[in-house]
């Protein structure tokens, strides 16, 4: 006859691994990868940019303006009018120095350009350019 073997509570009891601390170490990333990453300021519109040789990248964090086919001037995805850049524009510079970029459709109007990029100077802005696209050569 054979001994018989009584388990035990210990026996029943299964070892784990204590994920908390890789939770922890989870959440810790997150959290850093949020707080550093940029965002681009988006437009809110689709613009057709005209081709440049020129073309350069430009900084990330700058004061985006759209100027549409039909002459609508766009910031955030909302119309503002000529007539809202140089309000915007100041009130933008007083949190940091941007610089101005103003998206403009291949067939807008060149005077509604001009005033655009007239107003943002008038607002203070010292840098304000115009976004092209890269020509292909």
């Amino acid at each position: 006859m054979g001994r018989f073997r009584q388990s035990s509570a210990d026996d029943n009891n299964e070892t784990g691994i204590d994920i908390s601390p890789l939770i922890d170490c989870v959440f810790i990333l997150l959290i850093f990868f949020i707080v550093t990453t940029t965002f681009v300021d988006e437009t809110g519109v689709e613009v057709d940019k005209p081709q440049a040789a020129s073309s350069v990248q430009l900084e990330k964090n700058s004061i985006m303006i759209a100027l549409t086919e039909k002459g609508e001037v766009v910031y955030g995805g909302r119309e503002i009018g000529v007539s809202g850049v140089q309000p915007l524009v100041k009130r933008m510079l007083q949190k940091e120095d941007l610089p101005v970029i103003v998206q403009s459709d291949t067939a807008a109007q060149s005077g509604m350009l001009v005033r655009i990029i007239d107003e943002a100077k008038l607002a203070g802005a010292v840098k304000v350019s115009v976004a092209t696209r890269q020509s292909k050569n």
